[in-house]
């Protein structure tokens, strides 16, 4: 028997296909981890057993920086936010929202603006540029920009997200070729068929693993990513250096007499778009409380 330490990549029927040494390995869970109420997902380091003659075992999961329920993965280090200058036209709010979940899960959030060729994306740069988050204007035709997402996904694990027609599809198969994917096949060959069951799986690219997420909902505030208020601002990387600031303490950052974040957007400093998202964001959440999660 010999141990290694490996990442799974898919789970599908009891069975969890795991990468280790240069090999994937078709493996089992120890019976502990049903005891426990413990579910292997894909995207977990673990230690496995491979038997010469016997079935190979995941025997321990290590600890994870982060997961989320739909899909269930964990240790997601990037989240690739794929926006268009053109149609499908962006909704700031939807990008906040998975902007929002991301930070608050630990997922470095990255905003790819694609068909830059067709339109410029001075709008959204101008917006995002001032978050602090990763902003790269991208042409598929052109291929401007593909090279820094190709950096960005190296030796790390990244959720791909965006609209249908947002370019998500040219994007994918210029950063890998080898995935030769037409519009149409996008979800046959990342498990997201119309009529297949949803199975997350991570493929190898550019020195990383990606995965493609069933659309937003995975990112969605909601009873799987709940977010109190409190916590909400702290979700918003640019207002951070101005909370300390406001006049009182149980300042909402909303409207509030003395708020430094409120002040920042009227300098300038914070985007307009951004505080509105917040705004409507905190109007979600403000009646959720602690005991209600």
């Amino acid at each position: 028997m010999e141990k290694y330490k490996g990442t799974i990549i898919k789970g599908i029927g009891g069975f969890y296909y795991v990468e280790a040494a240069n090999t994937v390995y078709e493996c089992r869970a120890r019976g502990v981890f049903r005891k426990d109420k413990t579910v292997p997902l894909v995207g977990d380091k673990v230690i496995i057993s491979v038997e010469r003659n016997g079935e190979n075992a995941i025997n321990e999961i290590l600890e994870r920086k982060n997961f989320l329920a739909r899909p269930p993965v964990a240790n997601i280090d990037n989240l690739i936010i794929v926006a268009s200058t053109v149609e499908p036209r962006p909704s700031a709010l939807v990008i906040d929202k998975l902007i929002t979940v991301a930070e608050f899960k630990g997922i470095e959030p990255v905003l790819v603006i694609s068909k830059s060729d067709l339109s410029p994306s001075d709008d959204l740069f101008e917006i995002y540029s001032k978050t602090g988050i990763t902003v790269i204007p991208v042409s598929n035709k052109t291929k401007a920009g593909v090279d820094k997402v190709k950096e960005l996904i190296k030796n790390k694990i990244s959720a791909f997200t965006g609209n249908s027609g947002v370019g998500k599809t040219s994007l994918l198969n210029n950063l890998e070729p080898s995935l030769s994917l037409k519009t149409a096949e996008i979800s046959q060959k990342l498990g997201r068929g119309k009529h297949t069951t949803r199975q997350a799986e991570l493929f190898k690219v550019c020195g990383g693993l990606i995965m493609d997420t069933p659309g937003f909902s995975s990112f969605e505030i909601n009873k799987d990513n709940p977010i109190l208020k409190e916590d909400l601002p702290y979700c918003f990387r640019e207002f951070r250096k101005y909370l300390d600031s406001c006049r009182f303490s149980s300042c909402t950052h909303t409207c509030d007499k003395g708020c430094a974040v409120v002040n920042a957007v009227k300098n300038g400093e914070i985007s307009v778009s951004r505080h509105n998202s917040y705004i409507e964001l905190y109007n979600e959440v403000k009646d959720i409380k602690q005991w209600n999660l």
